[in-house]
């Protein structure tokens, strides 16, 4: 009996089974050192996140010790001016001069309420001043600012909005500036770090809901009892019911 040859495998067919495999072998090592990277920048992240809420924690320590220094010695202690402002747009265009108009644009305050993070300076304070009829503002704790770049947070990107979902997207517009997860961003953002301009540009406006209960009366000022105007440290609790 006659044994029949092994049939030769084609040069050309071991070639695409060798790419194949070698393929198949570069995801998977691309795979592994991606989850690893992803290990690594959510631990790096979590450490970030714990050591600036320390910072935040030391801080209103030695403000509440200052106080009660004060207060010991009959004497008085006034807090630092806080350096950021958040504007709330809270009127239409209806009856709104141009000079007015051209204010809110330059904020960014284009829609009803839409809300920015502005540096607090003699400049910002005096173009606030000619807009008080149309927006409300005041000084937002980290927890608010937290809160909305947590809850309301878009990314401009090719004038573009995109949702604020990953660390990555962060890491790859501000990374050069050392600012790599969400919490870097809120730092920066409460403090008015070196780098407030470019991560405050990046993020896109942001757009609140109608608060919950109305709003008083928008056409008197908040210290009359209406709504426009500067209300301080008051801000926080309109927040919270406009998120």
């Amino acid at each position: 009996m006659v044994k029949k040859e092994a049939k030769k495998v084609p040069e050309s067919l071991q070639k695409l089974r060798s790419r194949i495999a070698a393929n198949e072998a570069a995801r998977t090592e691309a795979k592994v050192q991606a989850e690893q990277y992803r290990v690594a920048a959510a631990q790096e992240a979590l450490e970030r996140s714990e050591k600036h809420l320390k910072d935040y924690v030391a801080s209103q320590v030695l403000n509440q010790d200052n106080q009660q220094t004060a207060n010991e010695n009959r004497d008085f202690w006034v807090e630092p001016e806080p350096k950021v402002i958040l504007a709330i747009r809270i009127k239409g265009i209806n009856r709104c001069p141009p000079k007015v108009r051209s204010i809110l644009k330059l904020f960014r305050l284009i829609q009803l309420h839409s809300a920015v993070l502005i540096k607090n300076n003699k400049a910002t304070k005096n173009m606030l001043k000619l807009v008080e009829p149309w927006i409300t503002y005041g000084y937002p704790s980290r927890e608010t600012i937290q809160k909305l770049v947590y809850k309301r947070g878009y990314l401009k990107l090719n004038k573009n909005r995109i949702p604020l979902y990953d660390n990555a997207q962060i890491e790859k517009e501000l990374g050069k500036f050392k600012i790599v997860c969400a919490e870097d961003v809120v730092t920066e953002l409460a403090t008015c770090g070196p780098h407030f301009k470019e991560v405050n540009n990046l993020l896109w406006r942001f757009k609140l809901s109608s608060p919950k209960g109305g709003f008083s009366h928008k056409r008197t000022s908040y210290i009359q009892g209406g709504d426009w105007g500067n209300r301080e440290k008051k801000i926080n609790n309109l927040v919270l019911r406009m998120l």
